[in-house]
């Protein structure tokens, strides 16, 4: 039966002939838009919510005891969240390469769209009934956690390496995802300013839902007009399909294309290092503003200030990211990435060296360590599709297993997120963080050894000074340590010479 043209592809086709608009690589970048706004609000806000305003404990936030506080927690939110999250993505991830091109990745993005939204709305609005830091708390943040971070973040990755093309087709689509990426940034910005970060929170409030309105239309929009190039390819087999289909959802096969997946030798080296980068990049996310409000005093750097700081971690990596297309084509992503590797490590070597009293060389060094972070980060879906296509070639498919790739390395890589703030938050309370967070006023710890109401940590005057050093030597030594551990791992990925030109 011969194919025609849907009506998805006559507008793709009218798009590019009027107005030379790339038409698919548009509808994959309002996916992006509406999912990044979401993201960025959601990872650098909730982790202090729910410690300085909810007043969430330990207990309550990631372990099973916690001997000074009456608040019995029934369960480990985080290792809840973080096991789910582990499982979420290569579980869900395998139904859409088992459903055929089609169905992959547009019912994916309309389904989840409306959800997801409703999804980010979990954290901002309490539930009254629960004291502050009871055991709700702890339940609420278990939810929305579990709810935002599931199969609906699924909606916006996959989809990236099944538009992109082959590699002499790539560049265009990926440029599209970056502006997307970088209008999405600006979301902490604005949320900052019109909230005086979070501090309004009725305008927080609004702000958020004001985002996940307009991100909803956004990926609701991607859904309905965006069409993969296999899809466009063997919409006409369609029916042929339907035979392979059966046992697609069976243990066996998803066993046996995990396997596959990981037997390809490039994929060890990149999870491994992944896993370091998404640890790095939500330590970045969820601490930044802690850090940067109790390092540095607030007569040095006003709310305002704080803002576009907080705004410029997440905008100045995109723009980074786009005016180095000509060193992408130059250079390749391989040694990109591996030079921000060298830059980190040195960087956090140097203000390690130079101490906590340079409050402007500090606050400079804690931006673009995340901007040089964010933009290292945007670009790993460049390897991953190289991974996708060579397990395309080695295996001889018909359709790439781009959901189940992108799953796969989610297994390995997602527990990193939760990991994270329960190592620092254990860190940070074992130096008084929880005493010093319910004391009212919230005092400087630059300003007093032993602020009024306070109760000292193993009644040391110093308890401050020892939190304030504790958190110095995080912002510098955590990045040194990952900086050297994924130098070690991303020497030996072997795919950095194939496609210099041409990045996906």
């Amino acid at each position: 039966m011969a194919w025609r043209p849907g009506r998805r592809e006559l507008y793709s086709w009218k798009m590019k002939i009027l107005w030379g608009i790339h038409a698919n690589a548009l509808a994959y970048s309002m996916t992006i838009l509406g999912a990044g706004m979401m993201d960025s609000i959601f990872n650098f806000y909730y982790v202090k919510l729910f410690l300085n305003r909810y007043k969430i404990s330990e207990t309550a936030f990631h372990v099973a005891q916690k001997n000074d506080s009456s608040d019995k927690s029934p369960c480990s939110w985080q290792v809840v969240f973080m096991i789910w999250n582990a499982i979420s993505d290569p579980l869900f991830g395998h139904i859409p390469d088992s459903s055929g091109p089609k169905r992959c990745a547009r019912l994916s993005v309309l389904c989840g769209a409306p959800l997801r939204g409703l999804a980010f709305l979990l954290p901002w609005f309490p539930w009254r009934r629960s004291r502050e830091g009871g055991w709700l708390c702890g339940l609420q943040l278990g939810v929305a956690l579990c709810a935002f971070r599931g199969p609906p973040s699924l909606v916006r990755r996959a989809p990236f390496a099944e538009s992109c093309g082959r590699h002499e087709g790539s560049l265009q689509p990926f440029r599209y995802k970056q502006v997307a990426t970088l209008l999405a940034s600006t979301s902490v910005l604005f949320c900052g300013l019109l909230s005086d970060n979070m501090e309004d929170f009725a305008s927080f409030q609004a702000f958020t839902v004001l985002i996940a309105a307009l991100a909803a239309v956004c990926m609701c929009c991607a859904g309905k007009y965006s069409t993969s190039q296999y899809e466009q390819r063997e919409i006409h087999t369609e029916d042929a399909n339907l035979e392979n289909r059966d046992g697609a959802f069976s243990l066996a096969s998803v066993v046996s294309l995990t396997k596959q997946i990981m037997t390809e030798k490039n994929f060890p080296c990149f999870v491994t290092m992944n896993f370091f980068q998404v640890f790095h990049l939500a330590f970045c996310n969820n601490f930044m503003m802690i850090f940067v409000d109790n390092l540095i005093p607030k007569d040095v750097l006003s709310s305002s200030v704080r803002s576009i700081m907080y705004g410029a971690g997440f905008i100045c990596p995109q723009c980074l990211v786009l005016l180095s297309h000509a060193s992408l084509k130059k250079f390749g992503y391989y040694r990109i990435i591996l030079f921000s590797f060298y830059y980190e490590g040195v960087a956090a070597a140097v203000m390690c060296l130079l101490g906590q009293e340079h409050y402007y060389l500090l606050a400079f060094y804690v931006t673009t360590n995340m901007v040089i972070v964010q933009a290292s980060f945007s670009l790993f879906n460049l390897p991953l599709a190289d991974i996708v296509d060579a397990d395309l070639i080695k295996h001889k498919r018909r359709l790439p297993l781009s959901s189940m790739v992108f799953g796969t390395n989610a297994l390995f890589t997602k527990p990193a997120q939760s990991l994270a703030p329960m190592a620092v938050i254990t860190i940070l309370n074992h130096y008084g963080y929880y005493n010093l967070n319910n004391v009212p006023g919230h005092p400087d710890i630059r300003c007093t050894g032993n602020a009024v109401g306070y109760r000292p940590v193993n009644n040391s005057k110093w308890s401050f000074l020892n939190l304030h050093d504790a958190m110095f030597y995080l912002v510098c030594l955590v990045p040194l340590c990952i900086a050297v551990l994924q130098i070690l791992t991303w020497i030996p990925f072997s795919i950095q010479n194939i496609h210099l030109a041409a990045p996906q």
